[in-house]
């Protein structure tokens, strides 16, 4: 059985949870009001992300070969970096297909840590069910982003916009869970 010390890291903290609801409705709710926008930003920025990405190692691989020290690794980091914002930058469409499977990938893993994190936390805290919940709506919604592969991009960032909302949702409610707990877990 694990430590109380185990609870009291995890209730010390439980503002963290309800920071990360919060920020999931907010992002749920602008995904509904500019779902075109969402989706060319999500491309947009990660193109952009690796091109930074690729420049600064690049430099890093030159700065590393002007000291004789091993460079290459970092050179090539450097240019697949710049040839993924390439391909995103020339067909932003690429991008956002694989940024699909890898969302759809993403919420069904995290869902299953969402549930054995959970179940360990049970121990602790009796009845707990808000984070299975969670997780569950994680898997999900992972599912059926892979059953259904071809729905439009309106579709995508309508289940994304939901999700962030009812995840939110979930999150604050096990935040404040968490929060009844943090005088038990001070003693």
């Amino acid at each position: 059985m694990q430590s109380p010390a185990m609870l009291g890291a995890v209730t010390r903290y439980w503002w963290a949870w309800l920071i990360r609801g919060i920020a999931a409705i907010i992002f749920g709710v602008l995904a509904f009001l500019w779902p075109g926008v969402t989706i060319l930003a999500i491309g947009i920025l990660f193109g952009a992300y690796a091109f930074v990405d690729g420049i600064f190692a690049l430099v890093a691989a030159i700065r590393i070969a002007e000291t004789h020290g091993r460079w290459w690794p970092l050179l090539l980091e450097g240019i697949v970096g710049l040839i993924i914002a390439a391909i995103t930058f020339w067909d932003i469409r690429i991008t956002l297909l694989a940024l699909y499977f890898t969302i759809a990938a993403w919420a069904f893993l995290t869902g299953i840590l969402e549930i054995v994190a959970a179940i360990e936390l049970r121990r602790h805290i009796g009845n707990e069910i808000w984070l299975i919940i969670g997780g569950i709506a994680s898997i999900l919604f992972g599912v059926l982003m892979i059953w259904f592969p071809l729905a439009g991009a309106l579709a995508l960032i309508w289940l994304i916009g939901a999700y962030a909302i009812l995840f939110g949702a979930l999150m604050i409610a096990f935040a404040f869970r968490l929060r009844s707990h943090v005088p038990a877990a001070a003693h």
